[in-house]
């Protein structure tokens, strides 16, 4: 069971990393700071692929939290 589990881990791991790699970057420096935080106020959203890699790498993060607790639990 707990080797199942680890290979599930190391899966969601390999996965959330290609989904924030795969994501695309934010403007450097001052100005895209500025830029972003305008953005937010007047309601700017990801649009397309950005919005689908978001949402899966906070699904993948939780999943990857969840059995990597799992393993630990298991372990003691």
């Amino acid at each position: 069971m707990k080797e199942a589990l680890m290979i599930v881990d190391a899966i969601l791991s390999i996965a959330l990393i290609a989904s924030v790699v795969l994501q695309s970057g934010k403007s450097a420096g001052m100005s895209g700071a500025i830029a972003g935080g305008a953005e937010t106020i007047f309601g700017g959203k990801k649009k397309g692929i950005d919005e689908v890699l978001a949402k899966a790498t906070m699904i993948i993060g939780v999943l990857f939290g969840i059995i990597t607790l799992a393993i630990v639990k298991i372990s003691q």
